[in-house]
């Protein structure tokens, strides 16, 4: 495996953890409610920006892996849709990058 291929691995590790670690920790002081979580997203006008920006992102990054598989027929990167919007674009950027950039068979 490439430098560059491990690289991208660990940022997609690191971004699955990191920011769930966050996560979790909101979760255990406020509930297990999802939708507490995203009213607290929008507790101001600094963290919708936020999550706008992240959401047109992850959004920007869908469209661009399914153009991709389409033409590469790369059918495994497709997890990184799922890794987006479940985990984050933290997660799911460097993990498409990490699938993208294995050698051509």
């Amino acid at each position: 495996m490439s430098v560059l291929r491990m690289i991208y691995l660990a940022l997609a590790v690191w971004g699955a953890i990191h920011p769930m670690y966050y996560f979790v920790t909101w979760f255990r002081e406020n509930g297990w409610d999802i939708m507490a979580m995203v009213d607290a997203w929008h507790v101001n006008a600094a963290t919708s920006g936020l999550v706008w920006d992240l959401t047109i992102a992850a959004v920007a990054l869908t469209v661009w892996i399914i153009a991709e598989v389409a033409v590469r027929r790369n059918w495994g990167a497709l997890i990184a849709i799922p890794a987006t919007f479940c985990i984050g674009v933290s997660c799911g950027l460097p993990l498409y990058l990490f699938l993208r950039a294995a050698p051509v068979k």
